[in-house]
């Protein structure tokens, strides 16, 4: 059965983003140090080269910022990568400018450190570029994901939003589907057996209760569906008789496997269809459970008569709509299974455990 799991830690998001920016302010630091130890190398005071270093990596640093938040809410299209390129040679040119002018305001009276300066101008241009660049290309990428990622949330929610309302549907169907083959039976009783018509609407009544109880979400343990069932076969005795007869077995370690709700009254209705239909004599419906490995399966029997049994008519809810059921519940195509041989039809359906 489906479960929705939450974020057990709802903070994980924020935790993610602290780091992030842990690791780039240590970056900063780290580049700040590096080019404030090449300066001093060229033979520069430390005041000089910190204040160099200082204002060349922030103002880099928020140049990174703007491409990076700019990527986020537009993306080149394919094939446009040459117009990304652009721009981060427009930033840079904008970054050099203003860091020049920056620094040519703050180191005064310094001629070598000015020569140096305008010297170096294609270096920064170069490393300012190859690194807005490459702050383009992970903004990109991670964008992408992060695009990607909640495509698929909307998608598995929209999935999600679908396979409940069409196993709303089938219990919807299935409501009716049974009612109707009730009221009928109990319309034929109240003119020659108006007593046992009474006991059948009691019936109905207590199992139509316990049947609006149930939820998909909410799966049953075995005994708890056996005994549900058992209301539904006490309808069907009442309609047909001693005509109808009905083993149940099942191993008692499988008392508290789980299974979704109602499961079996469709498979139980069916045998009871093609078993005592066209048929005067006692029929006998066998249900028996047992575990394997990590899964509940439940086989139900029927005897039946190929040259007087009926082609299927209806609706063709019955085997359909549960295999339909447990498909949209497990994702898996091969949880029931029918067999005929020697008269006898057999219906295996598995439940898996988790």
């Amino acid at each position: 059965m489906s479960q929705r799991q939450s974020n057990p830690n709802p903070n994980n998001g924020v935790l993610s983003r602290s780091k992030i920016l842990l690791v780039i302010v240590q970056c900063i630091v780290a580049s700040i140090l590096s080019q404030t130890a090449i300066l001093l190398w060229f033979g520069f005071s430390f005041q000089t080269s910190l204040l160099d270093s200082t204002v060349s990596i922030l103002l880099l640093a928020i140049a990174c910022y703007l491409i990076g938040n700019n990527l986020k809410y537009y993306r080149p299209e394919k094939n446009r990568y040459l117009l990304m390129l652009m721009y981060c040679s427009i930033l840079a040119s904008l970054w050099l400018l203003v860091n020049n002018w920056v620094l040519d305001s703050i180191v005064l009276n310094d001629p070598h450190y000015a020569e140096f300066l305008y010297n170096s101008l294609p270096i920064r241009f170069f490393i300012g570029l190859l690194i807005i660049g490459l702050m383009a290309m992970v903004s990109v990428v991670w964008y992408t994901q992060e695009d990607q990622k909640e495509t698929e949330k909307r998608k598995l929610e929209a999935e999600t939003l679908a396979r409940d309302a069409e196993l709303y549907n089938l219990r919807q169907q299935l409501q009716p589907h049974f009612l109707f083959n009730s009221l009928n039976s109990i319309t034929a009783l109240i003119g020659s057996r108006p007593e046992e018509a009474r006991k059948m609407i009691h019936q109905l009544s207590d199992f139509l209760r316990g049947t609006l109880k149930k939820e998909d979400q909410q799966p049953v343990s075995l005994i708890d569906e056996l005994e549900h069932l058992q209301l539904y076969l006490d309808i069907e005795k009442v309609r047909f008789g001693h005509r109808l007869s009905t083993e149940i077995s099942y191993n008692e370690a499988c008392k508290a496997k789980l299974l979704p709700p109602m499961l079996l009254q469709p498979i139980v209705e069916n045998a009871i269809k093609f078993g005592l239909y066209d048929t005067t004599g006692v029929v006998t419906i066998s249900i028996f459970a047992e575990c394997l490995e990590n899964e509940l399966q439940i086989t139900v029997q029927n005897p039946y008569d190929p040259d007087t049994t009926r082609p299927k008519h209806g609706t063709g809810f019955g085997l359909s709509g549960v295999k339909r059921r447990l498909h949209l519940l497990f994702g898996r195509t091969d949880l029931l299974e029918t067999t005929s041989y020697s008269h006898i039809f057999t219906t295996i359906v598995k439940i898996p455990q988790v």
